[in-house]
């Protein structure tokens, strides 16, 4: 009774753990994929710098685009005033009652070294700049997906592997003391077993508190229900990567690399918009005036057109011109060195990324073999030990080589899974299996 009681609470804990409500809705990997990217919160935050980049080059247009501005005011005076001196039409009127003036006025402002087009040529690359960034953030988070997603699955089957360790210490328990009861063994196989299975106990909580820890994070990031249920996506094996291959293509299809390329093209744009500074500046203009009073006079000009041009050169500022200049030949240093470092690191990133996927590749066929013999050892041993050709402490060690083997097993699995994602990642192609993800 007691036995199946037992049974019975472990069973219904691991339903408990393993098995959401059947209304709980299921995701693949490519579903956490599309559903994180279109609700995450760093998402979001860097599209909203694309929208910024594009602002700015709206402000960029402003520039190039003449200004018209509309006036118009109107005086009402306390009294009329005349003055001393009169003509044969009466005296001069100096102060009416009252007056109006207003009209249009269009200005336009321009360098001669045209640099308001350096301007405008910048705001463009800060605009791919940022479209380069969005990519790069999508893929960072794409990976933080992967690896959560795969944390779940390890944490799932740890969970399994721990419960199917304690059903088989469970069985073995009952067995020995079986036969400790009729004689053929003494206490001290059953204290040794009974202490196996303390100790699988104490392993399968832990498993399970691991287990839903991982959900929970999970959860978070893909910002999804609680009792979600997960449906294991398995990405193929691929014997035939070519390095040399992904590091040829990686110039064109890092998006953070080319990021930082275009970053020194918007230094040398920002160099040429600050020599600039040292030509003339040119402004057009041109106006229409409308001018009312009363009383109105002979001399009243009540319209006028003009247009005019007028050239400003600041031959002395206090050695701003300059010192913007050298500002911006020392940023294009920079953004030159950054390129520079930043190819090494992605070169280092794609060679690691490369050789740990090689390196999980052929680790997961040796455990997979070693699940094999661990999985054939241990009935061995079991049979042999039901027929009294195996003493306790085979039972143990073959029941630990067992164990070992299923969490080393699982373990490779997804780390193949998680090494071949990061190749993709440093090699800039992971965006583009997530659209082909379905």
């Amino acid at each position: 009774m007691r036995k199946a009681v037992f049974y019975g609470i472990v069973l219904f804990a691991a339903l408990t753990a393993l098995v959401c409500t059947a209304a709980a809705r299921e995701y693949t990997l490519c579903d956490l994929y599309h559903h994180a990217l279109k609700i995450s919160e760093k998402i979001k935050y860097a599209e909203e710098n694309l929208y910024i980049a594009k602002t700015g080059k709206d402000k960029a247009w402003s520039v190039l685009i003449p200004k018209l501005t509309a006036y118009g005011t109107y005086n009402q005076y306390s009294e009329k005033k005349y003055g001393n001196s009169s003509s044969s039409s009466g005296p001069t009127l100096i102060q009416p009652d009252n007056s109006a003036n207003w009209g249009v006025r269009a200005d336009e402002t321009f360098s001669l070294s045209a640099r308001e087009l350096n301007a405008l040529k910048y705001a463009g690359q800060n605009i791919t700049k940022n479209e380069y960034d969005l990519d790069a953030t999508k893929s960072d988070f794409v990976l933080a997906i992967a690896f959560a997603y795969y944390d779940t699955l390890k944490a799932k089957k740890s969970l399994e592997v721990a419960a199917a360790n304690m059903e088989r210490l469970t069985q073995y328990r009952d067995s020995v003391a079986k036969r400790v009861k009729v004689g053929e063994l003494t206490r001290t196989a059953l204290l040794r077993a009974d202490g196996e299975l303390s100790g699988a106990r104490s392993e399968y909580l832990r498993a399970t508190n691991s287990f839903k820890s991982a959900r929970a994070t999970l959860s978070r990031i893909v910002v999804i229900e609680d009792d979600f249920r997960l449906k294991e996506t398995t990405l193929p094996i691929e014997e035939d990567v070519d390095f040399n291959k992904l590091r040829d293509a990686v110039a064109d299809t890092r998006s953070d690399l080319k990021s930082y390329e275009i970053q020194k093209k918007m230094a040398a744009e920002q160099v040429k918009y600050a020599r600039g500074a040292f030509w003339p500046n040119v402004g057009l203009f041109a106006v229409y005036s409308g001018y009312d009073q009363d009383p109105v006079t002979s001399t009243t000009n009540k319209e006028s057109v003009l247009a005019g041009v007028a050239v400003t050169f600041p031959f002395f500022e206090g050695g701003l011109r300059i010192a913007d200049y050298r500002e911006a030949k020392a940023k294009e240093r920079q953004a030159k060195l950054a390129y520079d470092e930043f190819k090494k690191i992605v070169d280092i990133e794609l060679q690691n990324a490369y050789l740990d996927l090689q390196t999980e590749q052929g680790t997961l066929k040796f455990l997979e073999d070693q699940l094999i013999f661990a999985e054939d050892n241990f009935n061995a041993v079991i049979r042999m030990f039901n027929n009294g050709l195996a003493t306790s402490l085979d039972v143990m060690d073959a029941n630990s080589l067992l164990l070992s083997a299923e969490k080393n097993a699982n373990e490779a699995r997804y780390n193949y899974q998680l090494a071949n994602l990061r190749v993709k990642r440093t090699s800039g192609t992971l965006l583009q299996f997530i659209n082909t993800c379905k």
